[in-house]
């Protein structure tokens, strides 16, 4: 539950600062160009601050990383609200994406730990958890708008709550001790056996999948809406659903994605979900008819919503005593294919129909599938084959 907690505070603190972000751009009085350079700054600061909690959370463990990068997260989300100039609000976002890497990669390093201990699959729930905290945050917002408060006074308010819950459910996490005895004494022993080259090359691979997986979803988030609206010529009011059904499929898809792999394991939860995204967004680009758009970006969320989470369950799992570093490597490279994802079908568009630039989605999606045994070497506890990622089984018993 504390868990939960952690994932639903980063969920909002993001959200918040998104849903603000016209009124912080328009505070400092700088234009969309201008912003669009600065939000780059909040990126490189999310990077940095997910590289450095892999090797705190490994050291100092999760109990002292993520209420720690919580509590800073939280205070520093007032600050670019408060920034009078372009200088000052690149530094506030830089502080801002620093902490919220650091309770990113910490949080789901910790993550790993407790589905370890739960013995069955929890992560893709965890994730979906941080879809509620956006829904939280946008609530917040409007309800704050409703009574006149500005700004300043909401994220302030808010930053304030975020504080005092990173501290208060840090009490509840897993023991840094326990942590450390479970990982190598339960289902994990795979680490203490296996070839630190190999494990190595494994970590290159799910980062690089992770990297495909998030630029698509990156790619969504920003160019569905205009999809419809300037290649399908719907309404600016039908085409943001575009981006809705992509979001709630997701969402969706997150909830349902744990009892998948129970039954059939993350390797199935990967490839055909890598598969069906692909299918999803290749409907989307070549489509003439709007709900059949409105169909693709469904697909495309519904497949795509399971991928992260098992790539991020399978790096900590990998390696147990590395779990921090791990997931840091494979979330920082994800994080920045998010990143890049718009910039990229942007750059297509000087070459192609923005339509006909989503099939490189397509691609991506479709590698991801073909490269999902790569699960095979690891195992979520309580998923089809954990049990050949634990320790072998006494000679004569069943399984």
């Amino acid at each position: 539950m504390a868990t939960y907690v952690y994932f639903v505070l980063c969920g909002t603190l993001m959200g918040a600062w998104v849903v603000h972000i016209p009124a912080v751009e328009a505070r400092v009085g700088i234009g969309h160009a201008a912003l669009g350079g600065l939000l780059v700054l909040l990126g490189l600061g999310a990077f940095g601050g997910m590289r450095a909690a892999g090797r705190l959370t490994d050291r100092l463990g999760a109990r002292t990383v993520v209420p720690a990068s919580g509590a800073v997260c939280a205070a520093s989300l007032v600050l670019p609200a408060l920034a009078p100039n372009p200088w000052t609000l690149a530094g506030a976002l830089l502080v801002f994406g620093f902490a919220n890497g650091c309770l990113d990669v910490g949080m789901n390093a910790h993550a790993v730990h407790v589905e370890k201990a739960y013995r069955r699959p929890v992560m893709s729930g965890f994730h979906a958890t941080f879809s509620v905290g956006g829904v939280i945050a946008a609530g917040a917002a409007a309800a704050a708008t409703a009574v006149g408060a500005g700004p300043v006074a909401t994220l302030a308010v808010l930053g304030a709550l975020g504080v005092a819950t990173a501290l208060l459910a840090a009490r509840a996490l897993l023991p840094d001790a326990a942590a450390a005895d479970e990982a190598e004494e339960g289902t994990g022993t795979p680490a203490a056996t296996a070839d630190r080259g190999q494990v190595r090359r494994q970590i290159r691979i799910f980062a690089a999948l992770a990297l495909m997986v998030m630029l698509s979803e990156g790619a969504a988030n920003d160019w569905s809406a205009l999809h419809l609206r300037d290649v399908l010529g719907a309404p600016a009011s039908t085409a943001a659903l575009a981006y809705g059904a992509f979001a709630a499929a997701m969402t969706t898809g997150r909830l349902l994605a744990d009892r998948i792999v129970s039954r059939h394991g993350p390797t199935a939860v990967l490839r055909h979900g890598a598969a069906t995204a692909a299918v999803g967004i290749t409907i989307a680009a070549l489509t003439p008819w709007v709900w059949a758009a409105f169909l693709g970006w469904a697909l495309f969320g519904l497949g795509l919503s399971g991928c992260v989470p098992q790539l991020l369950s399978a790096a900590g799992h990998v390696d147990p005593a590395a779990a921090g570093a791990n997931v840091s490597r494979v979330a920082g490279l994800g994080y920045l294919g998010m990143l890049a994802g718009p910039a990229v079908i942007g750059w297509l568009t000087h070459l192609t129909a923005l339509n006909h630039a989503f099939l490189l989605l397509t691609l991506m999606c479709a590698a991801t599938a073909a490269t999902a045994g790569i699960l095979r070497t690891t195992a979520t506890p309580g998923s089809p084959g954990s049990d050949r990622a634990a320790s072998p089984a006494p000679a004569g018993s069943s399984r």
